[in-house]
């Protein structure tokens, strides 16, 4: 109820959202009639539709986008039309052609004969403007994305979607109530209403343009993240009951989410949203709470470094449960202590089980999880959630996440992303010992780690994980905005703001990564970090791409991270987070290029550290 109540809220809030602006103008096209039979079926129509086709895209492959793409098209064509006609009304008798003459039709039974509205037309035409709306992806409408692509299709993800809608429908319904007293004022004024008629028939063109530019989801996104996305995560944050202290960003989409819990000491905790979100907390030495019976890991795809482990094998043994995935930084910054627990307890009673669930499409394949884990140098048995199974059985939210269930098979403590470390080991202590070990060490582990693997300068950060896929994209600077699916020739200016990116050279911009088609390609940010990251794959053929990279236009140097040389250059071999930044003497804010001197590469997030 409580995620039903923040998805509606969300909604309400789109109407001081600039992405909300396009489509303004379709609805008050019928601010001149009555709400009951004409917005009201426009406003029911749009948030159906949107919820049908959001509900359809996070759960569906490929051929949902390209049916949506040109369902799109088609609305465009249509209120097009319709916009015409409020123009010149006299224009479908002086043109034949069918589309005009449908738009003409249209109009005319949306007003009806007797200048009485018509719902089923109003119902139309809010279809089509549901298929044209593009809310700008604030941290709850990511929140629901999240869920739904990770849950897959169930009533749940639906009736969120449904409520976000619905909310956009209330707030928009009060503006159509509003415009419809200043219409009618207008219309009493000599002359008044036929000029208000063409007025919003040129609005409507102009809505047409701005969608078929592509200015919803490009610049006026990049306006409304500054607008709107941190009313909403104050929302969030309230509403789901946070402690004090706990901040969090929130991507759009099936994405990794940063979460600092600061009075855990805990670093940003890669998060998958669905259901309840939740923040890791202290439970106290004396008696670990009882948080239920640990589901059973049936489910997996694959067992790797074991054959598939049952509840009954594990009773009797303490088992910590690490949900993660092989690109995830965050994941890799708290692999040295998992292994290290795993290697010190191992004979006390401790059973470490990785859960590897994808985030990226080629985090499913199995070799590169096995040679992953073979590089990372991970002994203890490996589960490949490819389905997501054992993730929902869990209802998991987090990248990573660590489960704490005593020997008989019941969770007593979780935490979620990075810190929390001597906590986490007094718990496997006192599980053991519980378990009735003898001689449990109660020291704690000291782990030096190095590379990408090494701790965070959280307090320096100013930069957050960023995807370049068009599904989770922000901050897109480049000229033209994004164009999915399609090749295209991209230009970024030369001085970039924090934060913003761009891409150069010829690029399809897919919805998990960009890919380039040219001969040479670059990609550009400006950030504020010690360590700067790249989710990196070479093309299809699996030839190494040679890149080079700068900082403020310079070769890094002493700057460089583990995966380049000094002077910038270094190639991708295979589908993997690279670190190529390792700033000397601090985080300052420069500016990152990349310059890939070979065709078919694929980018898909950076992070930070």
């Amino acid at each position: 109820m409580l995620l039903i109540v923040l998805a509606y809220l969300g909604g309400v809030l789109t109407i001081v959202s600039p992405c909300i602006l396009p489509v303004l103008p379709f609805v008050f096209a019928r601010a001149d009639q009555p709400f009951a039979k004409s917005g009201l079926p426009l406003l029911a129509g749009m948030a159906l539709t949107f919820a049908l086709v959001a509900s359809l895209a996070a759960v569906g492959g490929g051929w949902v986008v390209a049916a949506n793409e040109y369902g799109r098209w088609l609305a465009l064509g249509l209120v097009a039309v319709f916009a015409l006609t409020l123009l010149w009304p006299g224009l479908s008798e002086r043109l034949t052609r069918p589309l005009v003459a449908a738009g003409s039709r249209l109009s005319e039974r949306a007003q009806g004969k007797d200048g009485g509205a018509r719902p089923g037309a109003s119902l139309l035409l809010g279809v089509a403007t549901g298929l044209l709306w593009a809310p700008c992806a604030g941290p709850i409408l990511g929140l629901i994305l999240t869920g739904a692509a990770l849950q897959g299709a169930n009533t749940t993800s639906s009736l969120l979607l449904l409520a976000y809608a619905a909310g956009a429908a209330t707030s928009m319904a009060a503006a159509l109530l509003l415009g419809g007293k200043v219409f009618a004022a207008l219309k009493r004024m000599l002359g008044a209403g036929e000029w208000v008629r063409r007025g919003l028939g040129a609005a409507m063109l102009a809505g047409v343009g701005a969608i078929a530019l592509g200015l919803d989801t490009g610049v006026l996104a990049q306006v409304s993240t500054a607008s709107t996305g941190g009313l909403e995560q104050r929302l969030v944050d309230r509403l789901s009951g946070r402690p004090e202290g706990g901040a969090m960003a929130m991507q759009a989409g099936p994405a990794m989410m940063a979460a600092v819990d600061r009075d855990s000491g805990a670093g940003p905790a890669m998060m998958a949203a669905g259901g309840a979100m939740r923040m890791a907390g202290g439970p106290s030495r004396a008696a670990l709470p009882d948080e239920g019976l640990a589901p059973a890991l049936d489910g997996a795809t694959d067992w790797l470094n074991s054959t598939p482990l049952t509840a009954e094998q594990l009773r009797g043994k303490v088992v910590l449960v690490d949900f993660w995935t092989y690109s995830c930084i965050n994941c890799l910054r708290t692999l040295p202590y998992v292994k290290a627990w795993a290697e010190k307890y191992r004979d006390q009673g401790l059973v470490v089980v990785g859960v590897h669930a994808p985030e990226f499409a080629f985090e499913r394949k199995l070799s590169n999880v096995e040679k992953a884990i073979k590089d990372l140098g991970i002994g203890y048995p490996v589960a490949v959630d490819n389905g997501y199974k054992i993730w929902r059985a869990f209802n998991n939210q987090y990248w990573p996440a660590h489960y704490f269930i005593d020997a008989q098979g019941r969770i007593r403590h979780h935490h979620f992303g990075e810190g929390g470390y001597a906590e986490s080991e007094r718990v496997i202590q006192q599980l053991l010992q519980e378990a009735g070990s003898k001689q449990v060490d109660q020291g704690l582990i000291d782990v030096q780690a190095k590379g990408v693997q090494q701790a965070a300068d959280m307090a320096a950060v100013r930069s957050h994980e960023t995807y370049l896929g068009y599904e989770r994209a922000e901050q897109f600077a480049a000229t033209p905005a994004a164009v999915h699916n399609q090749a295209t020739a991209y230009a970024t200016p030369e001085r970039l703001p924090l934060n913003a990116w761009g891409l150069s050279g010829q690029w399809t911009v897919g919805p998990e990564s960009a890919t380039l088609d040219g001969a040479t390609g670059r990609i550009t940010y400006r950030f504020q970090a010690r360590d700067l990251h790249l989710v990196l794959g070479p093309g299809s053929d699996g030839k190494p791409v040679r890149f080079k990279v700068l900082i403020d236009g310079k070769a890094p140097g002493a700057s460089r991270g583990m995966d380049v040389a000094a002077d910038g250059s270094g190639s991708v071999t295979e589908q993997r987070l690279y670190q190529l930044v390792r700033q000397d003497g601090g985080a300052a804010e420069r500016t990152f290029s990349i310059e890939f001197l070979d065709p078919g590469i694929s980018a898909y997030a950076f992070t930070f550290g």
